[in-house]
């Protein structure tokens, strides 16, 4: 059987709540799609150890799946204010982490329903804006959001400890 096309998977798009039994396919996507843009170059990378520990960023906030034909084709990491995992949200701000795609799908519109999700869920607990960080050099993130009605809050960048680089942040009012 054909790999769907990306217009199938996006017209066949579920959002959920991530389950145990998606936590191994989530941390696949995640570093497959993290190495595939090149933002890491080894998958033992003490952040894509991070990043593949799934379990640990669904005890502190929320992780949600888009997924099509049964099969998860993408993820991110929800949480408010308060919740403990935050970097950068502040007082009745939602905050999104770790939004990735399978790169098989990747332009299927999957990232931009779980942005959406992020922001109907922010919505409806009364939060005043969504804000997330990305990495300076990641196009496509960075061309994502602006077109999601995401603004860049440079005042709100902050530095990854121990070095000299600064994380963007980018924030839409709600």
């Amino acid at each position: 059987m054909a790999d769907p096309s990306k217009r199938e998977i996006a017209a066949s798009l579920a959002i959920r709540e991530a389950t145990p039994e998606d936590y191994p396919e989530i941390a696949r996507i995640a570093a497959e799609a993290y190495l595939a843009a090149g933002y890491f170059e080894d998958p033992e990378h003490p952040y894509m150890r991070q990043v593949a520990d799934v379990a640990y960023r669904a005890a502190r906030g929320t992780v949600l799946v888009a997924e099509s034909g049964g099969r998860v084709v993408a993820s991110v990491t929800v949480m408010a204010f308060g919740d403990g995992f935050e970097q950068v949200a502040t007082e009745g701000e939602f905050e999104f982490r770790l939004l990735v795609v399978d790169p098989a799908v990747q332009r299927s519109g999957a990232g931009s329903a779980l942005v959406r999700e992020v922001e109907a869920r922010a919505r409806r607990a009364g939060a005043t804006a969504v804000v997330l960080t990305t990495g300076a050099g990641w196009e496509g993130p960075n061309a994502l959001y602006p077109r999601l009605g995401y603004e860049r809050a440079p005042e709100r960048d902050w530095p990854i400890p121990g070095t000299d680089i600064w994380l963007p942040v980018y924030v839409k009012p709600l």
